[in-house]
């Protein structure tokens, strides 16, 4: 697949020592090195009752990340909307859209992104049922399109701006495929959830299409964890922290990001390293020419001409050069200025 395009997950984490508004004010600076170093999206996540990631509310942050740049499209990644009112979300994004005409992305899923009990107080009247996520996503497209009404006369989700934002499903299994596909939305793969997540997800979506207004064809992209080093030892040592931090996560322990010294001292047990085979998949590591022939392959694997990477280290600068390095090997800043 040549030409591929490039964009950035970010989840704001909280290092080890640093405060949430340096961790926010980072994802701020991230924005604007994405579109330095020539990356297409900016996407944001939404998780709840963590103290390890501050990134809760990704239609707000979008407003400020939105204004620190200038060009690069900004996103959610997404809007888990069983946990909100659909005419919210609408109301919200239309604004966004009003601000930043042409630049917002809507990315959009059904997992709480948190614990099934704050699921609940997010949203009292959330059932998680797949039913009434439907019904959210109908109540969206009648929101955006001015065309939702009661007996009582028609419901506008306003501001009623001249554009909507660019929609996109989230996946990480075909059953999501299959929605947006029949919604006639765009599709975003994720590979950082599901290792296992195969081609024929994609191809579920392309053949089951509907098209649509925003989408008059088919729109995938795959989303994977990326770590990049200068050196095959630098990228083995980001490898393994971010091994480390999946290990911490299925054991429900959502802490502060450890520091360095802990995990290169930790030795995982047989069953940690089984799961860390089992995570393998979702993970794509190694030097800038490594890196650049894994994701060029995953690419042609799924037949995506766009991928969003997210990386997680446990120092900005790491992190930093890992963007670089990606840039670097993909031209990325050539191909889009």
């Amino acid at each position: 697949m040549d030409n591929i395009k490039l964009g950035i997950l970010d989840q704001s984490v909280v290092r080890q020592g640093a405060t949430v508004q340096e961790a926010i004010l980072e994802t701020v600076a991230t924005a604007q090195l994405a579109e330095e170093l020539g990356y297409s999206r900016f996407w944001v996540s939404e998780h709840h009752n963590s103290t390890f990631i501050a990134g809760s509310t990704p239609e707000v942050l979008m407003v400020k990340l939105a204004d620190a740049t200038n060009h690069i499209r900004i996103g959610s990644g997404g809007i888990m909307l069983p946990n909100h009112s659909a005419l919210k979300v609408a109301e919200n994004f239309r604004m966004l859209e009003t601000l930043f005409p042409g630049r917002i992305d809507l990315g959009m899923g059904r997992a709480p992104g948190t614990d099934r009990l704050t699921s609940s107080l997010l949203n009292p009247s959330n059932d998680f049922s797949e039913s009434s996520y439907l019904r959210q996503l109908e109540h969206l497209q009648h929101f955006f399109n001015d065309t939702a009404g009661t007996e009582r006369g028609f419901i506008y989700a306003t501001p009623q701006s001249t554009t909507i934002p660019m929609q996109w499903i989230l996946s990480s299994s075909g059953g999501s495929s299959n929605i947006a596909a029949r919604f006639g939305l765009g599709l975003a793969v994720a590979k950082f959830i599901n290792g296992f997540v195969r081609p024929d997800v994609v191809e579920t979506y392309r053949r089951n299409f509907r098209p649509s207004e925003q989408y008059p064809a088919p729109h995938a992209l795959l989303s994977v964890f990326v770590l990049c080093g200068e050196t095959e030892e630098k990228a083995l040592e980001l490898r393994k922290t971010m091994d480390y931090i999946l290990i911490e996560f299925e054991k429900g322990k959502f802490g502060p990001f450890p520091d360095r010294q802990t995990v290169m001292n930790y030795r995982f047990t047989p069953g940690e390293l089984e799961r860390l085979r089992y995570n393998s998949g979702r993970i794509v590591s190694g030097t800038k020419e490594d890196v650049k022939e894994q994701l060029t392959d995953l690419a042609n694997e799924f037949e995506v001409d766009e991928i969003i990477i997210s990386t997680m280290a446990d120092s900005a600068e790491d992190r930093i050069r890992s963007f670089e390095l990606i840039s670097e090997a993909f031209n990325l800043r050539e191909t889009v200025h």
